[in-house]
């Protein structure tokens, strides 16, 4: 073989050897891409949040409802920020060396009677709210009743629509 030969052969290897690297990077994107995708068609779809939800109302009631349900939620913030002091002084008590156990039970009920009482309020509210809207805009509001929170189920983080005010 003379030496152009053995450059041009050269030159061969290094563009074939690029041009498989190129496909197979090609390939590993593509492919994680395409997982995505699936993953995403198999996935439930995720609720409105309320905001989006009001949004889609009549512009002639949208404010009202949008400033009803802000004044809801806010009268009914002390109830669920009483629920998340109980919770973590509950969990700060049983994590110390003078483990309490009447206490953290104690803690523990308070903090769900909190919390009922300000999913009390804004469910009130929210009801009330829908009883004064027409059925079109009462229909497209009424998702806001479904229960949205966080779900951790033996230590997973995984959370079940979005996230709501009860912390």
């Amino acid at each position: 073989m003379t030496s152009q030969t053995l450059k041009v052969a050269l030159a061969a290897s290094v563009a074939l050897n690029l041009f498989a690297i190129a496909a197979g990077a090609t390939l590993l994107v593509t492919r994680a891409q395409v997982e995505r995708r699936v993953e995403a068609q198999h996935r439930p779809p995720r609720t409105s949040s309320p905001m989006l939800l009001i949004g889609q109302l009549d512009p002639a009631v949208r404010d009202r409802v949008r400033d009803t349900l802000r004044a809801s939620a806010l009268a009914g913030r002390p109830d669920f920020e009483e629920a998340r002091q109980k919770r973590r002084e509950a969990v700060r008590i049983a994590s110390s060396d003078t483990f309490d156990s009447e206490r953290v039970a104690s803690l523990l009920a308070q903090s769900r009677e909190a919390e009922l009482r300000g999913r009390a309020r804004l469910e009130a509210d929210a009801v009330a709210v829908l009883d004064t809207l027409e059925t079109a805009d009462r229909k497209a509001l009424s998702e806001i009743l479904t229960r949205r929170g966080r779900v951790v189920a033996r230590g997973d983080n995984e959370k079940k629509g979005p996230p709501s005010t009860n912390g």
